[in-house]
């Protein structure tokens, strides 16, 4: 519990720091600066643009900005990527201590930041999000379907974090304001594979933060077009599943768990399809179905559960080669489990093959992630 101490203010008067990731926002970034750079403030503030080695010009459109202003930083980063190490990286790098973190594309408001700051400042508060479905919000930047599955979204996130943040309409948002001496501790422990950064923040709180929030007036893009994509689905759904089971088990060993079941779809199907249209004994078609799975669940892991360590061209051939091979003893055992019980035990298809799965799923996590996508 914090001491009264830790949360007086008011942080205005001692300097904000506004961090931005960027990717390719090469078409929006100076307008974002310079607006930000004409905020009615007299404190002192800093411009922190965290790049993921943009190659449509962004960092260097950036250095020349921070050449004629040394307001402005850049951190530009090579080897490492994605939006929530982005913010991570931004907000350990900070030199002040209260800390926005906003969009580079535009959606976000100047004239937000000067209002969540005096909302942290007057209530004392740890963090301020904003928010896009509050009373006086205005959504002009998403069409009707992303709104509707944005809201869907927001209530089942809800339903994961603990009960002191049921008030929060918006625990996804991209705008944030951060009181740096409260919440930079529980920043570092941040799950930078997660979904979105200020729900991992939340997530891990365990309820400890005073958040608010103030209504955004969310704008369209000033260039480019949304970033949202089946992988980041696929992170929301995991963080859920994460957070819900109280984050015992890895993240990747969730996903990898997920792509597992999508598999054991996959095997099932085959077997019933080459039992029935090309009438193979199940002893026959199981070996088929098996290595169709294990083709699939390397195929479908690729794409999403190591996609920071994806493999290309030759390398996605030989990563195939290798899954196989890992997946090869436990897939002999799925086939002699399967058929031993199909034969011994009942003569039921699906209960002989989920016998068989079971035996499956740790070794080949485990060994995959070491041997195929050398991943801890």
């Amino acid at each position: 519990m914090s001491s009264t101490s830790e949360r007086e203010g008011p942080t205005s008067q001692i300097g904000l720091s506004i961090v931005l990731p960027t990717f390719n926002e090469g078409g929006s970034i100076r307008q974002v600066i310079e607006s930000l750079l004409r905020l009615e403030t007299e404190q002192p503030i800093e411009i922190l643009v965290v790049d993921d080695d943009s190659r449509d010009g962004t960092p260097d459109l950036v250095r020349a900005l921070a050449r004629q202003d040394p307001r402005i930083r850049l951190i530009q980063r090579v080897g490492r990527s994605g939006l929530a190490s982005a913010i991570k990286e931004g907000l350990i790098a900070a030199l002040y201590p209260t800390a926005v973190v906003m969009d580079s594309d535009g959606q976000h408001e100047p004239a937000s930041v000067g209002e969540a700051v005096q909302l942290l400042d007057r209530k004392r508060l740890d963090l301020v999000a904003g928010s896009r479905f509050l009373d006086h919000s205005k959504i002009r930047g998403l069409s009707d379907r992303r709104t509707d599955g944005s809201t869907l979204a927001n209530r089942l996130a809800r339903w994961s974090l603990p009960g002191s943040y049921g008030h929060l309409s918006d625990c996804m948002s991209g705008f944030i304001v951060l009181r740096l001496n409260r919440c930079l501790p529980l920043v570092r422990q941040v799950d930078v594979n997660g979904f979105k950064f200020l729900y991992e923040l939340l997530a891990i709180s365990h309820g400890s933060l005073q958040v608010g929030e103030i209504p955004l007036n969310f704008q369209p893009r000033l260039h480019g077009s949304s970033k949202l994509d089946l992988a980041i689905l696929w992170d929301y759904m995991v963080s859920l599943i994460h957070t819900a089971t109280l984050r015992l088990l890895p993240r990747r060993a969730i996903s990898f768990g997920l792509v597992g079941a999508s598999g054991v779809m996959v095997q099932l199907l085959s077997t019933a399809l080459l039992m029935g249209l090309f009438k193979l004994e199940f002893q026959q078609a199981l070996p088929v179905a098996v290595i169709t799975a294990a083709s699939s669940n390397y195929l479908v892991n690729n794409a999403l559960t190591f996609r920071d360590r994806r493999q290309s061209g030759r390398q996605l051939i030989r990563g195939l080669l290798k899954f196989l091979l890992v997946a090869s003893l436990p897939a002999l055992a799925n086939v002699g489990l399967a058929t031993s019980f199909y034969t011994l035990i009942q003569a039921h298809a699906l209960w002989a093959q989920l016998a068989g799965i079971v035996v499956v799923y740790v070794w080949n996590y485990a060994a995959s992630s070491r041997f195929v996508w050398n991943s801890p």
